[in-house]
């Protein structure tokens, strides 16, 4: 998987309070019908619900499985349609284990099928909120799209560097691609950009960072959403946090070429 091009749409949506879920999700999935000829489309973090929209967390909790998720089953379907690969941000996955919740981003083949799941690793919260209220995932994940590898993070994880190079690490065959959905708030939305910018030229990757528009639960939210390709340089951004789609050709040979010419990565120690 070292060459190709992957046409990459970002959808920042809007998260608006006055909406229900059920439309939200109605409304979401026309969008990424809309998105038919990309080869890959993402959406933000816990954008059914909020990411801040704490107290709904347990209410709106559903199962992964899109044969009996509500929102799995509609961007599965919404994935088979544009026939697209879709990694459709994240929910509030109702888990087997004793009541337990987890932040689980879902990936769709163009075909419908849930290619992947990932529970995000890193809770936001320091001891509040999403900290306390969900489960941490204990296992990285990669995706072999068609055309590349994905790595897959999810918001608060962008400042843990560690999970980036264990995804680029990963065997049979290393991200990438890094897709990072969130709910990243305007107050840090410096730290978004500056991070989402760090991990590519670390890991010598493209990073899809997928922000959302409007605000959860009062949270005003980044937007910011941008392509970064493998040499730190922005491809396409929005500085708007407004509902937007952000689109890019990733030429995928740049990885290899960025990683021979300046092989940083080798010269690792630890």
């Amino acid at each position: 998987m070292d060459g190709g091009t992957v046409r990459a749409s970002l959808l920042q949506i809007q998260v608006d309070p006055d909406e229900s879920v059920a439309s939200r999700r109605e409304r979401v999935a026309s969008l990424v019908r809309a998105q038919a000829g990309a080869d890959l489309v993402v959406l933000p973090e816990l954008w059914p619900v909020g990411a801040f929209a704490y107290e709904r967390f347990a209410a709106e909790a559903e199962e992964a499985d899109p044969a009996t998720g509500p929102t799995a089953l509609a961007m599965s379907a919404a994935a088979r349609d544009a026939g697209v690969w879709l990694h459709a941000g994240s929910i509030v996955e109702k888990g087997t284990e004793g009541g337990a919740l987890y932040n689980t981003s879902l990936v769709f083949s163009p075909s419908g099928e849930l290619a992947a799941t990932y529970r995000k690793i890193h809770r936001f919260g320091f001891d509040r909120g999403e900290a306390t209220m969900m489960t941490a995932g204990t296992t990285p994940v990669t995706v072999p799209h068609p055309e590349a590898v994905l790595g897959l993070a999810t918001c608060y994880d962008l400042r843990f560097p560690e999970l980036f190079r264990a995804l680029v690490d990963a065997e049979p065959a290393g991200a990438q691609v890094l897709v990072v959905p969130a709910g990243w708030p305007a107050k840090r939305a410096d730290h978004w950009t500056l991070f989402a910018r760090t991990r590519a030229v670390e890991n010598q990757c493209f990073v899809l960072a997928c922000g959302t528009a409007g605000s959860h639960a009062g949270v005003a939210q980044a937007g910011r959403s941008a392509v970064i390709g493998p040499w730190g340089e922005v491809l396409a951004q929005t500085d708007s946090t407004e509902e937007t789609t952000v689109t890019a050709d990733l030429d995928l040979s740049q990885v290899a070429k960025v990683r021979e010419s300046f092989p940083v990565l080798k010269d690792r120690v630890l």
